[in-house]
């Protein structure tokens, strides 16, 4: 017989493994970091550059709104479930996502103007708003990584947990998942590298160390060419 859940309790077991969403905020804010800084360097009239890059941008993108929409379906929902006084801080970063969401729509609509021209002010109009996208989302991972991260490990269960990752894994086309995982494992030391990697299927890992490794490698040198 199980035993009843009571409101703001965490069923026993083993705690939820939140060191991962520390790594993926630190390949967040390198790639944010990034981008300000090549698209900065583009030379006008160099359209061939500006394509790399927005393309680049579109995966940066894709990866950040699954990561942020896992959290919104699957994370904020068991909190505010089991949680009282700390409920303000999940609606804030609700909130967050939303105000990162919108500098990402923001840089969305500066794009094509610079991807097609590389004009010089089509580009500063665009670093402009990317640097504005980096200081809304280091703003919001810097306080979950304080605030949030914390409460989750008090309330939520290793299972679901694990449930972000595979929402992520269900939810991204898998031609994107080198990319995105590649971005990930970057900065990552051995023990971090090892973990992330263990709770992938055996498929996904097989297919990272065989084909998604190179992927990610010879593209981040065109991506980074520049530096």
């Amino acid at each position: 017989m199980k035993t009843p859940r009571t409101r703001g309790a965490r069923a026993p077991g083993p705690a939820p493994g939140t060191h991962e969403m520390v790594v993926v905020h630190r390949a967040l804010r390198r790639e944010a970091r990034l981008l300000v800084e090549l698209v900065a360097a583009v030379a006008p009239g160099d359209t061939a550059r500006a394509r790399v890059l927005a393309d680049h941008f579109r995966g940066y993108r894709l990866g950040l709104h699954r990561h942020h929409r896992g959290e919104d379906e699957v994370l904020w929902p068991l909190l505010l479930a089991r949680v009282d006084l700390e409920a303000d801080l999940v609606l804030r970063m609700e909130a967050q996502h939303e105000r990162v969401a919108a500098t990402l729509a923001a840089a969305g609509r500066a794009l094509p103007a610079w991807e097609g021209t590389a004009g010089e002010a089509e580009r500063d109009t665009l670093v402009a708003v990317l640097a504005e996208h980096r200081a809304v989302l280091l703003a919001h991972v810097d306080e979950e990584e304080r605030a949030l991260l914390p409460l989750a490990a008090r309330h939520v269960t290793a299972y679901e947990w694990a449930a972000l990752g595979e929402h992520f894994m269900t939810s991204t086309p898998q031609s994107e998942l080198p990319l995105l995982l590649g971005m990930v494992l970057e900065d990552a030391d051995r023990s971090e590298r090892a973990a992330l990697l263990a709770v992938l299927p055996r498929g996904v890992r097989l297919r990272w160390h065989v084909v998604g490794r190179p992927v990610h490698l010879h593209r981040t040198r065109t991506v980074r060419r520049s530096r």
